[in-house]
Protein backbone atom coordinates (compact mmCIF):
# COMPACT_ATOMS: atom_id res chain seq x y z
CA UNK A 1 0.00 0.00 0.00
CA UNK A 2 1.38 3.39 -1.00
CA UNK A 3 1.70 5.74 1.96
CA UNK A 4 0.38 9.30 2.00
CA UNK A 5 2.82 12.12 1.26
CA UNK A 6 1.70 15.48 2.62
CA UNK A 7 1.55 17.97 -0.30
CA UNK A 8 2.92 20.64 2.05
CA UNK A 9 6.25 18.82 1.87
CA UNK A 10 6.82 20.15 -1.66
CA UNK A 11 6.37 23.68 -0.38
CA UNK A 12 8.80 23.14 2.48
CA UNK A 13 11.31 21.36 0.25
CA UNK A 14 11.44 24.33 -2.11
CA UNK A 15 12.03 26.70 0.80
CA UNK A 16 14.75 24.42 2.18
CA UNK A 17 16.57 24.41 -1.15
CA UNK A 18 16.23 28.17 -1.70
CA UNK A 19 17.45 28.95 1.83
CA UNK A 20 20.70 27.01 1.58
CA UNK A 21 23.56 29.13 2.95
CA UNK A 22 27.15 27.94 2.70
CA UNK A 23 29.63 29.55 5.09
CA UNK A 24 33.13 30.71 4.17
CA UNK A 25 34.57 27.39 5.34
CA UNK A 26 32.09 25.64 2.96
CA UNK A 27 29.93 24.30 5.80
CA UNK A 28 26.20 24.37 4.92
CA UNK A 29 23.90 25.97 7.46
CA UNK A 30 20.53 24.42 8.26
CA UNK A 31 17.55 25.72 6.33
CA UNK A 32 15.11 24.77 9.09
CA UNK A 33 15.57 25.71 12.74
CA UNK A 34 12.74 24.10 14.68
CA UNK A 35 11.88 24.95 18.28
CA UNK A 36 9.66 22.79 20.46
CA UNK A 37 9.00 25.56 22.98
CA UNK A 38 7.14 23.72 25.73
CA UNK A 39 6.46 20.25 27.06
CA UNK A 40 2.71 20.21 26.61
CA UNK A 41 -0.13 19.73 24.15
CA UNK A 42 -3.90 19.90 24.59
CA UNK A 43 -4.59 16.93 22.29
CA UNK A 44 -3.73 13.23 22.34
CA UNK A 45 -3.88 12.01 18.75
CA UNK A 46 -3.89 8.29 18.02
CA UNK A 47 -0.99 8.61 15.55
CA UNK A 48 1.15 10.62 17.98
CA UNK A 49 3.51 9.35 20.71
CA UNK A 50 1.40 11.33 23.17
CA UNK A 51 -1.15 8.51 22.92
CA UNK A 52 1.39 6.18 24.56
CA UNK A 53 0.16 5.81 28.18
CA UNK A 54 3.37 6.95 29.87
CA UNK A 55 4.32 9.79 27.51
CA UNK A 56 5.08 12.83 29.71
CA UNK A 57 3.04 16.02 29.45
CA UNK A 58 5.07 18.78 31.07
CA UNK A 59 3.49 22.20 31.44
CA UNK A 60 6.72 24.12 31.20
CA UNK A 61 7.66 26.72 28.60
CA UNK A 62 10.86 28.00 27.07
CA UNK A 63 12.68 30.97 28.55
CA UNK A 64 12.82 33.90 26.17
CA UNK A 65 16.57 34.15 26.76
CA UNK A 66 17.06 30.88 24.90
CA UNK A 67 15.16 32.21 21.90
CA UNK A 68 17.14 35.45 22.01
CA UNK A 69 20.45 33.58 22.11
CA UNK A 70 19.53 31.24 19.27
CA UNK A 71 18.06 33.96 17.06
CA UNK A 72 21.03 36.27 17.63
CA UNK A 73 23.56 33.59 16.76
CA UNK A 74 21.59 32.61 13.66
CA UNK A 75 21.67 36.25 12.58
CA UNK A 76 25.44 36.38 13.07
CA UNK A 77 26.04 33.45 10.70
CA UNK A 78 23.59 34.63 8.02
CA UNK A 79 20.77 32.10 8.47
CA UNK A 80 17.94 32.75 6.03
CA UNK A 81 15.64 29.75 6.21
CA UNK A 82 12.57 28.81 8.28
CA UNK A 83 12.42 29.46 12.01
CA UNK A 84 9.68 27.02 12.97
CA UNK A 85 7.66 26.85 16.18
CA UNK A 86 6.46 23.26 16.22
CA UNK A 87 8.03 20.09 17.59
CA UNK A 88 6.34 17.81 20.10
CA UNK A 89 3.87 20.39 21.39
CA UNK A 90 1.08 22.84 20.67
CA UNK A 91 2.95 26.17 20.46
CA UNK A 92 -0.12 28.38 20.85
CA UNK A 93 -0.61 27.14 24.43
CA UNK A 94 2.35 29.36 25.30
CA UNK A 95 0.95 32.77 26.25
CA UNK A 96 4.38 34.22 25.50
CA UNK A 97 4.38 33.00 21.88
CA UNK A 98 3.75 36.50 20.48
CA UNK A 99 6.82 37.85 22.28
CA UNK A 100 8.93 34.92 21.11
CA UNK A 101 7.93 35.56 17.50
CA UNK A 102 8.75 39.25 17.92
CA UNK A 103 12.20 38.39 19.30
CA UNK A 104 12.95 36.21 16.28
CA UNK A 105 11.61 38.80 13.85
CA UNK A 106 13.76 41.54 15.37
CA UNK A 107 16.94 39.44 15.13
CA UNK A 108 16.09 37.87 11.77
CA UNK A 109 14.03 40.38 9.77
CA UNK A 110 14.18 38.44 6.50
CA UNK A 111 13.58 34.82 7.55
CA UNK A 112 10.34 32.89 7.32
CA UNK A 113 8.84 32.47 10.79
CA UNK A 114 6.28 29.68 10.84
CA UNK A 115 4.14 27.88 13.41
CA UNK A 116 2.36 24.52 13.29
CA UNK A 117 -0.84 24.42 15.33
CA UNK A 118 -3.99 22.37 15.84
CA UNK A 119 -5.90 25.66 15.77
CA UNK A 120 -7.95 24.88 18.88
CA UNK A 121 -7.23 28.24 20.54
CA UNK A 122 -7.34 30.32 17.36
CA UNK A 123 -9.74 33.17 16.84
CA UNK A 124 -9.50 36.32 14.72
CA UNK A 125 -7.75 38.46 17.34
CA UNK A 126 -5.14 35.81 18.21
CA UNK A 127 -4.48 35.02 14.58
CA UNK A 128 -4.05 38.70 13.77
CA UNK A 129 -1.72 39.16 16.75
CA UNK A 130 0.50 36.31 15.55
CA UNK A 131 1.03 38.06 12.22
CA UNK A 132 1.38 41.48 13.83
CA UNK A 133 4.17 39.94 15.93
CA UNK A 134 6.05 38.86 12.81
CA UNK A 135 4.74 35.43 11.81
CA UNK A 136 5.14 34.65 8.11
CA UNK A 137 3.01 31.52 7.73
CA UNK A 138 0.72 29.45 9.93
CA UNK A 139 0.19 25.75 9.25
CA UNK A 140 -3.09 24.59 10.78
CA UNK A 141 -3.82 20.90 11.24
CA UNK A 142 -7.57 20.23 11.06
CA UNK A 143 -8.08 17.07 13.11
CA UNK A 144 -11.86 16.92 13.43
CA UNK A 145 -13.59 17.29 10.06
CA UNK A 146 -13.67 18.79 6.61
CA UNK A 147 -16.02 21.43 7.99
CA UNK A 148 -13.42 22.38 10.59
CA UNK A 149 -10.84 22.75 7.85
CA UNK A 150 -13.21 25.02 5.94
CA UNK A 151 -13.74 27.10 9.08
CA UNK A 152 -9.98 27.54 9.44
CA UNK A 153 -9.76 28.61 5.80
CA UNK A 154 -12.47 31.20 6.38
CA UNK A 155 -10.80 32.45 9.56
CA UNK A 156 -7.60 33.08 7.62
CA UNK A 157 -9.25 34.81 4.69
CA UNK A 158 -11.48 36.89 6.98
CA UNK A 159 -8.44 38.68 8.42
CA UNK A 160 -6.98 39.14 4.96
CA UNK A 161 -4.24 36.52 4.88
CA UNK A 162 -2.88 35.65 1.46
CA UNK A 163 -2.57 32.09 0.18
CA UNK A 164 1.14 32.12 1.07
CA UNK A 165 0.43 32.98 4.70
CA UNK A 166 -1.55 29.91 5.72
CA UNK A 167 -1.77 26.18 5.03
CA UNK A 168 -4.71 24.11 6.30
CA UNK A 169 -3.80 20.43 6.48
CA UNK A 170 -6.43 17.64 6.47
CA UNK A 171 -5.61 15.51 9.52
CA UNK A 172 -9.21 14.31 9.85
CA UNK A 173 -8.80 11.62 7.20
CA UNK A 174 -9.20 7.96 8.31
CA UNK A 175 -6.34 5.55 9.10
CA UNK A 176 -6.73 4.06 5.61
CA UNK A 177 -5.56 7.43 4.29
CA UNK A 178 -2.80 7.77 6.91
CA UNK A 179 -4.80 10.52 8.68
CA UNK A 180 -3.64 12.88 5.93
CA UNK A 181 -0.13 12.93 7.38
CA UNK A 182 3.17 11.49 6.23
CA UNK A 183 3.28 8.90 8.99
CA UNK A 184 6.38 7.66 10.73
CA UNK A 185 7.00 5.75 13.93
CA UNK A 186 8.77 8.76 15.47
CA UNK A 187 12.06 6.95 15.90
CA UNK A 188 10.51 3.92 17.56
CA UNK A 189 8.06 5.73 19.83
CA UNK A 190 4.84 4.38 18.29
CA UNK A 191 4.98 0.71 19.31
CA UNK A 192 2.49 1.24 22.14
CA UNK A 193 0.59 4.19 20.71
CA UNK A 194 -3.16 4.06 20.09
CA UNK A 195 -2.41 3.72 16.38
CA UNK A 196 0.56 1.39 16.69
CA UNK A 197 3.41 1.56 14.19
CA UNK A 198 5.76 -1.26 15.08
CA UNK A 199 9.47 -0.51 14.94
CA UNK A 200 11.41 -2.37 12.25
CA UNK A 201 13.10 -5.56 13.46
CA UNK A 202 16.31 -4.41 11.80
CA UNK A 203 17.44 -0.86 11.11
CA UNK A 204 16.55 0.36 7.63
CA UNK A 205 19.35 0.50 5.10
CA UNK A 206 18.12 3.82 3.74
CA UNK A 207 19.76 7.25 3.77
CA UNK A 208 18.28 10.09 5.79
CA UNK A 209 18.94 13.78 5.21
CA UNK A 210 17.25 15.38 8.23
CA UNK A 211 20.37 16.35 10.25
CA UNK A 212 21.91 17.87 7.14
CA UNK A 213 19.31 20.65 6.91
CA UNK A 214 17.48 20.77 10.28
CA UNK A 215 18.50 22.08 13.70
CA UNK A 216 16.05 21.09 16.45
CA UNK A 217 15.93 22.55 19.97
CA UNK A 218 13.43 21.90 22.75
CA UNK A 219 12.25 24.13 25.59
CA UNK A 220 15.11 22.99 27.86
CA UNK A 221 17.70 24.01 25.30
CA UNK A 222 18.42 20.39 24.41
CA UNK A 223 19.37 19.98 20.75
CA UNK A 224 18.34 16.68 19.18
CA UNK A 225 19.85 14.97 16.19
CA UNK A 226 16.44 14.84 14.52
CA UNK A 227 12.92 16.27 14.98
CA UNK A 228 11.52 12.72 14.78
CA UNK A 229 13.31 11.74 17.99
CA UNK A 230 10.31 12.08 20.31
CA UNK A 231 12.04 9.93 22.91
CA UNK A 232 15.06 12.29 23.11
CA UNK A 233 17.36 9.32 22.60
CA UNK A 234 20.13 11.40 21.02
CA UNK A 235 20.86 14.79 22.58
CA UNK A 236 23.78 16.34 20.71
CA UNK A 237 24.10 19.56 22.69
CA UNK A 238 22.38 22.20 24.80
CA UNK A 239 21.98 25.85 23.83
CA UNK A 240 22.09 26.96 27.48
CA UNK A 241 25.68 25.77 27.71
CA UNK A 242 26.89 25.89 24.11
CA UNK A 243 26.69 28.00 20.99
CA UNK A 244 24.80 27.24 17.81
CA UNK A 245 27.83 26.63 15.59
CA UNK A 246 29.55 24.57 18.26
CA UNK A 247 26.63 22.14 18.19
CA UNK A 248 25.94 22.27 14.44
CA UNK A 249 29.60 21.58 13.64
CA UNK A 250 30.16 19.06 16.44
CA UNK A 251 31.97 15.79 15.80
CA UNK A 252 28.92 13.88 16.99
CA UNK A 253 26.60 15.51 14.45
CA UNK A 254 29.17 15.20 11.68
CA UNK A 255 29.64 11.48 12.33
CA UNK A 256 25.87 10.86 12.43
CA UNK A 257 25.40 12.70 9.14
CA UNK A 258 28.09 10.61 7.47
CA UNK A 259 26.49 7.39 8.64
CA UNK A 260 23.00 8.45 7.59
CA UNK A 261 23.93 9.63 4.12
CA UNK A 262 25.50 6.21 3.49
CA UNK A 263 22.32 4.43 4.56
CA UNK A 264 23.63 3.34 7.97
CA UNK A 265 20.95 3.77 10.66
CA UNK A 266 22.47 1.36 13.15
CA UNK A 267 22.62 3.82 16.06
CA UNK A 268 20.20 5.65 18.38
CA UNK A 269 17.63 6.96 17.60
CA UNK A 270 17.84 5.96 13.96
CA UNK A 271 17.99 2.20 14.45
CA UNK A 272 14.25 2.05 15.23
CA UNK A 273 13.17 4.80 12.82
CA UNK A 274 11.15 4.25 9.64
CA UNK A 275 11.00 7.87 8.44
CA UNK A 276 11.28 8.68 4.74
CA UNK A 277 14.41 10.74 5.14
CA UNK A 278 15.09 11.76 1.56
CA UNK A 279 12.02 13.87 0.80
CA UNK A 280 13.90 17.12 1.41
CA UNK A 281 17.44 18.42 1.61
CA UNK A 282 19.04 17.17 -1.62
CA UNK A 283 20.91 20.45 -2.18
CA UNK A 284 22.25 20.29 1.34
CA UNK A 285 23.49 16.75 0.74
CA UNK A 286 25.38 17.92 -2.34
CA UNK A 287 27.00 20.68 -0.28
CA UNK A 288 27.89 18.32 2.56
CA UNK A 289 29.53 15.88 0.13
CA UNK A 290 32.19 18.51 -0.55
CA UNK A 291 32.93 18.63 3.18
CA UNK A 292 33.14 14.84 3.40
CA UNK A 293 35.42 14.62 0.38
CA UNK A 294 37.70 17.33 1.74
CA UNK A 295 38.05 15.61 5.11
CA UNK A 296 38.61 12.23 3.49
CA UNK A 297 41.31 13.74 1.28
CA UNK A 298 43.02 15.30 4.30
CA UNK A 299 43.03 11.90 6.03
CA UNK A 300 44.88 10.40 3.07
CA UNK A 301 47.76 12.87 3.39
Amino acid sequence: MKSFIDPAINRKSNIVDDALVIMDDKTPLPSVVEVSESGTCNRVCSFCPRSVPDFPDVKEFIDKGLIEKLATQLSEVGFKGIFLFSGFVEPLLDKNIYNLISIVRKALPNVKIEAVTNGDVLNESRLQKLFDSGLSTILISAYDSKEQAEDFEKLCTDIGLSAKQYVVRPRYLPPEQDFGITLSNRAGMMDNAEFSIVSPANSLAEPCYYPHYTFFMDYLGDVLLCPHDWGKKKIVGNMLKQDFLEIWNSTEMYHARQLLVSGNRRFLPCDKCDVKGMLMGKKHIEAWYHIYEKKDTNKDH
